[in-house]
């Protein structure tokens, strides 16, 4: 299944069968997931759900480009102390379904400043920012602690 759009430095590939209430498995077997409606709209729960996985992938996306933005600025900031949590909304839109985020972002060793530097120049970096800037509407905001 080779495609125009599948030229690139990794590609990703997973199928899933049974939707939302299936499995998604990685060509790499790596990732093996059953998938569930979560309960908050309808479903039985107890398993991932695409929400969750968005969210993981953007959360880990902007922390490692963050890194590498405070890396080419010579700052000290170690990828092992930073935290993102990804808060990903299902929304039901005029025509179907749509997606927001919202990001909450840790920096510790730098000021409030410097987070926020980082931040704004991360999101012109991390592919998650780029892939949804304009589409899916994303908040981000610095953690102290």
């Amino acid at each position: 299944m080779e495609t125009q759009t599948s030229k690139g430095l990794y590609v990703a590939e997973v199928t899933t069968n049974g939707g939302r209430n299936g499995h998604a498995q990685s060509s790499d077997n790596l990732l093996s997931v059953n998938l569930a409606f979560p309960k908050e709209i309808g479903g039985n729960g107890g398993a991932t759900n695409p929400e969750q996985l968005f969210a993981a992938g953007f959360s880990a996306c902007f922390g490692q480009s963050l890194s590498f933005v405070a890396s080419q600025r010579k700052l000290p900031v170690d990828v092992k102390n930073v935290s993102v949590t990804a808060k990903v909304h299902l929304l039901q839109q005029e025509g179907g379904f749509g997606l927001s985020a919202d990001l909450f972002i840790q920096v510790p060793g730098v000021s409030r400043e410097v987070a926020e530097e980082l931040v704004e120049a991360t999101r012109t970096v991390c592919a998650y920012s780029n892939a949804t800037r304009g589409n899916v509407q994303t908040t981000y905001q610095i953690i102290e602690g």
